[in-house]
């Protein structure tokens, strides 16, 4: 079981160095939450300010020439809640500053490529926080559960990932993994909530009731990938989202530290400030 002990919520949901079982962390924790629900929510809506000045010294800092951004991957079974998490935490900050990317099954021309390609063009630029709504960790998941590669495939890309993601951080982007983690429960009843609400139809796949089938299975794969690729450089946070507030709370908050060790702040001016001053003064 994981410790909770630190006051940093990185340190807290952090997964363990070396294989770790998904089993062994509990969906409905909620390490180092400020309170109950409503007062989760408020401090969430609270902390969205000082989000949003670090997300403005960060975009504006691309502008001058800084190479450093932000990269954001929401990985977690169907329902865990990345959109959720995309519209309630990331959307607290300015929308020029931010690239969300959904990545779905490939195109016909996607698969026809190498399996980062379709992730390389995706990236952010400097100063932005870029989000990924899956990833590429669905190379090396989806297709395991499904054996539509074989293991030494699988292998080659969690090296290829590994060295893919050094290479980011050595060019400037930070990255945070979050595995939002529910459990088979509450991914019934959200299931279930969305065929209660005529305006959640659109979000209901019949396949995700097939997918459920996979499980443990998909249990197991992931613990294998996060223990394969959560490194000092990338490190894995296993957010527990059976609570849907706590999540969102949570992912803003790791968002929030990144961005402060970034010790982030505006650009000086590179202009003459009093030149302009005198230029703007009647009868300019």
């Amino acid at each position: 079981m994981p410790s909770y002990d630190s006051g940093s919520l990185r340190e807290a949901l952090r997964a363990a160095s070396g294989p770790i079982n998904l089993l062994g962390y509990d969906t409905s924790a909620k390490p180092l939450a400020p309170g109950g629900k409503v007062r989760t929510a408020k401090e969430l809506v609270a902390a969205g300010k000082e989000l949003a000045t670090l997300q403005e010294k960060l975009y504006a800092s691309g502008v001058s020439g800084d190479s450093r951004r932000i990269l954001l991957v929401l990985q977690g079974m169907d329902t865990s809640g990345k959109d959720g998490v995309i519209k309630h935490a990331v959307g607290l900050v300015g929308p020029a500053g931010v690239h969300i990317a959904a990545f779905k099954k490939p195109t016909p021309e996607e698969a026809a490529h190498h399996f980062l390609w379709r992730i390389r063009k995706a990236l952010p630029q400097a100063g932005i926080i870029g989000v990924f709504n899956r990833s590429h960790y669905e190379d090396v998941v989806v297709t395991r559960v499904h054996h539509s590669i074989d293991e030494a495939t699988a292998s080659e890309r969690i090296r290829e990932i590994n060295a893919f993601e050094q290479q980011l951080h050595e060019a400037g982007t930070r990255i945070i993994k979050c595995f939002l983690h529910i459990s088979y429960a509450e991914q019934r009843e959200r299931l279930l909530a969305r065929l209660d609400d005529p305006t959640k139809y659109w979000k209901f796949n019949p396949a995700d009731i097939d997918e459920r089938a996979y499980w443990s299975d998909y249990q197991a794969t992931y613990s294998a990938a996060i223990s394969a690729t959560s490194t000092e450089l990338a490190p894995w946070y296993i957010v527990p989202s059976d609570s849907k507030w706590y999540r969102n709370w949570a992912v803003g908050q790791l968002l929030t530290e990144e961005l402060r060790d970034l010790k982030l702040d505006y650009p000086s001016a590179d202009f003459d400030i009093e030149e302009a001053r005198r230029r703007l003064r009647p009868p300019y």
